[in-house]
């Protein structure tokens, strides 16, 4: 019997896609999760917390393949190092993990502590791959949305950003983690970098808003990360085909005009 691959963030936004990619594959699955929750279509769930190190033995138990996309705001690091040390005990043979674009060159929180779990799974002991993905579409609209509840929304300067759609991100996992460790792989970004204040207008133009943008410069070495395109993909990267203007569409039902 073939044994199942454990999914962390299994009911999140990318966990969601790729958890019934890999049953298509007719492969079965496990996924951790905070929430008891029944077996259903081929997915079982174990109930547990990465950060806290709850029920990450049991999850790991009879698996060969882990796929890490569990993430948050803060305790990304000790996650990992709670998950490797059960997946190294456990003889788990393929560990695969999402990272960001950007991890280790951009001077925030979020992009450190997934640098910091990098360094974690290549370090384990267990075989591994890990991807670097650009800033999901579904995460732009979200920022967009809170930018557009101010009267004015201001227009980061310098600031240039090349957003996936998850669904690609979530193929591309799933063959990676059918196939063997691969190490660190190609970037995987979507086909087009935007300035900041074109993603504000497409946004504004298919949602029907209207708001102005307020110019702002971003200060410091955050703003000089993003100037220098440190969150862009720029050698050995892939290319999602779903774009931001097809993402839109999806959404709210009509493209926005192409820049001119």
């Amino acid at each position: 019997m073939t044994s199942p691959i454990l999914v962390t963030g299994g009911t999140g936004t990318l966990g969601s896609l790729v958890v019934p990619l890999l049953r298509d594959a007719g492969r079965p699955v496990r996924v951790l999760t905070r929430s008891a929750r029944e077996p259903r279509g081929g997915v079982e769930f174990v109930t547990g917390d990465l950060v806290e190190d709850e029920g990450v033995d049991r999850a790991v138990e009879g698996v060969e393949t882990v796929v890490h996309l569990a993430g948050g705001r803060k305790g990304d690091d000790e996650a990992a190092r709670h998950l490797v040390r059960a997946a190294k005990a456990a003889g788990v043979r393929h560990l695969v993990y999402i990272s960001v674009i950007g991890a280790g060159s951009v001077p925030l929180g979020y992009f450190r502590q997934k640098f910091a779990a990098e360094r974690i799974v290549e370090e384990s002991g267990v075989p591994w791959t890990t991807l670097r993905a650009a800033q999901f579409h579904g995460f732009v609209l979200a920022a967009l949305q809170g930018m557009a509840k101010l009267p004015v929304m201001p227009a980061p300067r310098a600031m240039r950003w090349q957003p996936v759609d998850a669904r690609d991100v979530a193929e591309r996992l799933v063959e990676l983690t059918l196939g063997a460790p691969a190490g660190m792989v190609r970037d995987l970004a979507g086909p087009t970098v935007y300035d900041m204040a074109d993603l504000e207008r497409d946004y504004l133009r298919a949602s029907g808003k209207r708001r102005p943008l307020l110019p702002v410069a971003m200060p410091g070495k955050v703003g000089r990360a993003y100037k220098d395109g440190a969150n862009l993909a720029v050698d050995g990267i892939d290319f999602g085909h779903r774009t931001w203007e097809d993402f839109l569409a999806e959404e709210f039902g009509a493209r926005p005009a192409r820049h001119a």
